[in-house]
Order: C-alpha cells, then structure tokens, then sequence
C-alpha cells in the first residue's frame, strides 16, 4: 500500500469552541466515517493528527489536561496506523510523520479533517511541496463561518470552495471520498 489516510484534529476539542456548529458536523462525519471505513476495508494505513497549543490548563480545549485531546463524538473507533501530536497547522512540521511516511513506502495522502482552510490546507500545500501526491476530499473536510477583517461574514461553504479553488491542480486533486478510495493504491 502506497496511500495513507491522515485524519487530521478531528477531535473533540472544537466542539468546545464558541463557533462549533453541530448542524454541520453531521454530514462531515458522515463523509468522514465513509472514508474511514473504506480505507480500513482496503488496508490503508489511518494516521490519526491531533491538535495541541496554548496553556497546558483544563480551561484550553486544545491541551491535553483539558481532556479534549481525544477522537471527535461520532468518529468511528478504528486504531490507527499512526498517532501524532502537532503544534502548527501542518501535519508535517515536528510530529515525525514525514519519516514514518518515507518508512512506509506512502507516496500518496488522502487528507481530511477539520479545520478546511487552515491545518487540511496547510498540510495539503506541505505535502505537495514535498513530494506526495495529495488527494484533497473536501467533503470530509469540516470549517466554520469566520468574520472578514472588513466585519462580513464568510460561509463555511465559501471558506470550503476557495480552499478547493486554489489547491485544485496545484496542490492536489480535488476527490469525493469514493474517488479517493479508488485512487488508492
């Protein structure tokens, strides 16, 4: 198997966050679920990324002593392949993954999680940058509305197309998570 699936924060911390918008994670979870059984069921290895930072309190849902350091409710359980811990927005940076990828013989990665336009993304351009093949499945793929600096409001939905617009035959090809899967090899 050359393909492995990262799983990027899909953690319980974001639910602890004042922008978490349960509405939305449902058919991110779903699509996440999809692919995760999938790649299970082909023997593609899951590499499980956590998000770490801020204060090591219990009030800081990004820190281990918060708890929420732990898969997002609704993820199915699977063991992973892989755990890392990360404390920027790549995947790549200070987690020992690259080297356990090279191990592995992975050329390419099929990358999902939460959030789209900021730690997906970042690994996303990261990866391409270093060589892999990198199969983007945005509908596994979970953002929230932000506020523009000039005080409008970006939808999620927005925030999800212009991430897909500009890594789209740059940094990755764009895949459903059937198409991901098929890719897979």
């Amino acid at each position: 198997m050359h393909t492995a699936l990262l799983l990027i924060d899909v953690q319980q911390s974001f639910r602890h966050r004042p922008y978490w918008q349960e509405a939305a994670a449902q058919p991110f979870l779903t699509a996440t679920n999809a692919l995760l059984q999938g790649a299970m069921a082909r023997g593609i290895p899951v590499v499980r990324v956590f998000h770490t930072d801020g204060p090591d309190s219990a009030d800081n849902p990004f820190a281990l002593a918060s708890g929420h350091i732990r898969p997002l409710d609704g993820l199915a359980p699977f063991d992973g392949a892989l755990t890392v811990h990360k404390h920027r927005h790549s995947a790549l940076v200070g987690t020992g993954l690259p080297v356990w990828l090279h191990q592995q013989g992975i050329r390419r990665l099929i990358v999902a999680g939460i959030r789209t336009e900021q730690c997906c993304e970042t690994t996303t351009r990261h990866a391409s940058d270093e060589g892999w093949e990198v199969d983007f499945v945005g509908e596994a793929t979970l953002t929230f509305d932000m506020t523009t600096p000039a005080g409008a409001t970006l939808g999620a939905a927005a925030i999800r197309e212009r991430t897909e617009t500009v890594l789209a035959g740059r940094f990755a090809t764009l895949c459903s998570v059937t198409q991901a899967l098929e890719r897979a090899a």
